[in-house]
C-alpha cells in the first residue's frame, strides 16, 4: 500500500469509525495525543478543544458520531512522516469541512493527531 493509500485509509477509517460509533477502530487511528479543536462549538462562542479520552467519551454516550456521512477526501499534502488531510462530509443533519493533522506513529501507522473542523447544520 502506498503512503497516500494509507493515509486515505486512516481518514476512512477515522469516518466510519464516527458514523458507527466503533470507539475500538477509532482508538487505533487516533493517536494518544490526538485532539478536535472546534471554533464555533455546537454555537458556542470562542475555541474548543477535546482530547481523545472525552471524544471517546462523546461517542460512546451517543453525544457525537451515529449519522452515515458522504465523504469526499479534497486534497492531502505528505512530507514523510507527517500529513494534511482535507474533507468535505455531509450527514442528514449537518455539513462539515475538516483539516486532519496526522503523524507516522513508532509502529509505522498513520495516526490522526489533530482534527479542526467546521460545522454547519443544514438549511
Amino acid at each position: 500500500m502506498t503512503t497516500k493509500e494509507q493515509i486515505e485509509q486512516a481518514i476512512t477509517n477515522f469516518v466510519k469509525g464516527g458514523d458507527n460509533s466503533d470507539t475500538a477502530m477509532l482508538d487505533k487511528v487516533l493517536h494518544t495525543e490526538f485532539r478536535v479543536v472546534n471554533n464555533g462549538f455546537m454555537g458556542t462562542s470562542g475555541v474548543t478543544i477535546i482530547d481523545k479520552e472525552k471524544y471517546l467519551s462523546n461517542i460512546r454516550e451517543g453525544i457525537f458520531g451515529g449519522l452515515p456521512r458522504k465523504m469526499q477526501i479534497e486534497s492531502i499534502d505528505d512530507s514523510g512522516t507527517i500529513a494534511m488531510v482535507k474533507l468535505r462530509l455531509e450527514s442528514s443533519e449537518n455539513h462539515f469541512v475538516s483539516y486532519n493533522s496526522l503523524v507516522l506513529d513508532i509502529d509505522k501507522e498513520w495516526k490522526i493527531i489533530t482534527n479542526l473542523a467546521v460545522v454547519e447544520a443544514k438549511k
